[in-house]
């Protein structure tokens, strides 16, 4: 068996935050964590879709970031940029 070559293998501190919220046409469940790790950006992983992006307020601003990430229809990645505007 071959040595194994770590690039990293830190164990970090996080705040991680979970949140559920109904929005027009579907639930969000979302678990937001927080570390030192990505640059002050947050990890955010949609629970029940089984995705997730490295977040922050510049990736917010990006037309159809979210919906590509996510999977979501135009209104629903609004109602989902709204939240995390308020959060990251």
């Amino acid at each position: 068996m071959s040595e194994r070559f770590y690039l990293y293998d830190d164990v970090v501190n996080t705040k991680t935050r979970f949140v559920s919220f109904m929005g027009e046409n579907q639930r969000f469940d979302l678990a937001i964590i927080q570390s030192d790790r990505y640059y002050g950006k947050h990890l955010v992983l949609d629970i029940q879709g089984g995705r997730f992006a490295i977040i922050g307020s510049d990736d917010l601003e990006e037309p159809n970031y979210l919906e590509h990430i996510f999977k979501l229809s135009e209104e629903d990645g609004q109602e989902l940029r709204e939240f995390l505007y308020e959060v990251i």
